[in-house]
């Protein structure tokens, strides 16, 4: 995936300011861009659902709200975005239990240039697969929303691999009126196959053909 970098977004939060501005620096300097947060709690005041690729640098020990508190409050939110812990050697079990709640990585102090830069490309990455995972889930649910009660119904036991018959006994319908409902699904959804059904509602709702 080729992701231009002034598309992508890095949010850095740490209570050092000097360490904030030095990766700003470096950060900008293969093309991101950079937004600097002091604290936690100033972060949170900025932050949304992401809409372009983008990762957080965060140190996991600050003032007030930590980094893993921080952490919680995004999960709570459902505010989905990788998430880099920065930490100190003392703080390795802490970073591995952040992982264990959904942090894309941890870098120790003091840290490599290259070492970010590798780490944020990845999360980069992670993040822009996920924009375009949801985007096809909306598409595809916007699809499946177009259809009536009892295309969906139909469309369903299609997706299942169900022939006509005994869709139309399930439904207590005449396999005409399944074989017409089906073409509306089908032409609706611009697919031309059971599999490309089942494979569109599965997107759009993974426990759809359970």
């Amino acid at each position: 995936m080729n992701i231009p970098p002034d598309c992508c977004l890095v949010h850095v939060v740490d209570d050092d300011a000097g360490l904030r501005r030095s990766l700003r620096f470096l950060l900008q300097s293969v093309g991101w861009k950079v937004q600097l947060h002091a604290s936690a709690e100033e972060f949170l005041q900025t932050v949304t659902e992401p809409t372009q690729p983008c990762c957080v640098l965060l140190d996991i020990r600050m003032p007030a709200m930590s980094g893993l508190e921080l952490q919680q409050v995004l999960l709570e939110r459902g505010i989905r975005l990788p998430i880099l812990f920065m930490t100190g050697h003392a703080d390795v079990s802490m970073a591995v239990q952040a992982m264990k709640s959904g942090a894309a990585d941890f870098i120790e102090k003091p840290f490599k240039d290259q070492a970010v830069l590798d780490a944020v490309a990845s999360a980069i990455r992670c993040s822009a697969e996920a924009l375009q995972c949801a985007q096809k889930r909306a598409e595809a649910q916007a699809l499946l929303a177009s259809l009536s009660p009892r295309e969906k119904d139909v469309a369903r036991l299609v997706a299942l691999g169900q022939p006509n018959k005994l869709i139309a006994d399930a439904l207590g319908i005449s396999e005409k009126t399944v074989h017409i409902h089906r073409k509306h699904v089908m032409e609706k959804a611009g697919l031309s196959s059971a599999a490309e059904l089942a494979r569109l509602m599965l997107r759009a709702d993974p426990s759809a053909l359970d």
